[in-house]
């Protein structure tokens, strides 16, 4: 009842195809009063180009890196619906695999208060031999840096994310992403079998399967570099024409144009480009 206040209004704002669905199940809520607008992302801000070398290999000392590792980043906080269970599932398989040399899991988040549940993952990568292969480094503040500093990046929750705004800082950065196919984050990773090799932008699997995760991380670590390369391209084009700020911004402008008859979408595309 507190929140179907939301959904009373004349247009109704989701920020996935996702929430709309959910909108649309629990209020009732006809489809032709929503509006889908993505979250954006700060383009400027998760840009390769803008990232220097010192703010990379500042993450990778405090990560306690060595030259040649390559980090994995899961970026959530501590909480047992973003799936750490499953990537200390997905290392243990890997490392039985032969798989893990010279990779690291970085689980990055703070714990907020969870410590008990921080404490367990600590018991869950000391009980599988990893921990020179899983590391809780805590919160990280420069999420673009860490974006470059890794490898791939992994959205691994096992309940539904709303958005999920990880998978598309991660690509903007030209960060290849693994995510679960779950939520939001099928809308933002494109994903074999859904669309060929040369349009995927990364890979999803099914919430909570370390199997899966394990698999899907193999694949992404043996690409070669050129596909990598490719990837990062298309990652980086689509979150720009789809799920940008200023995206996000001229949609939301062109709800307002929709409901009071303005021109507020033209205008500010005007003063963007001048």
């Amino acid at each position: 009842l507190y929140n179907s206040v939301m959904a009373r209004a004349d247009l109704v704002i989701t920020n996935s195809y996702s929430t709309a669905g959910l909108v649309q199940d629990r209020y009732g809520t006809p489809g032709n009063r929503l509006r889908v607008i993505h979250r954006g992302v700060d383009m400027e801000r998760f840009d390769p180009a803008a990232i220097s070398a010192q703010r990379v290999v500042a993450l990778r000392n405090a990560w306690g890196l060595r030259d040649g590792e390559r980090a994995v980043l899961h970026p959530a906080r501590l909480t047992s619906w973003k799936g750490q269970a499953a990537v200390i599932g997905a290392a243990r398989k890997l490392m039985a695999s032969g798989r893990l040399n010279g990779v690291v899991l970085i689980l990055a988040g703070d714990a907020q208060g969870r410590e008990a549940y921080a404490e367990s993952l600590k018991a869950q990568i000391a009980q599988g031999g990893l921990e020179g292969n899983v590391r809780l480094v805590g919160h990280v503040a420069d999420m673009p840096a860490a974006f470059a500093a890794s490898a791939a990046a992994i959205v691994a929750s096992v309940e539904p994310e709303a958005f999920g705004r990880t998978a598309t800082e991660a690509q903007a950065m030209g960060c290849p992403v693994i995510a679960t196919n779950i939520g939001a984050p099928p809308e933002t990773v494109l994903s074999e079998p859904a669309v060929t090799k040369n349009e995927a932008t990364g890979w999803l699997v099914p919430p909570g399967d370390a199997e899966a995760l394990s698999q899907a991380l193999t694949r992404l670590l043996e690409l070669p570099a050129e596909e990598v390369s490719a990837m990062a391209e298309r990652s980086r084009s689509r979150v720009s024409e789809q799920f940008s700020l200023n995206s996000m911004k001229t949609k939301t402008l062109a709800v307002y144009d929709e409901l009071l008859q303005t021109e507020l979408r033209k205008s500010f595309l005007r003063s963007s480009r001048s």
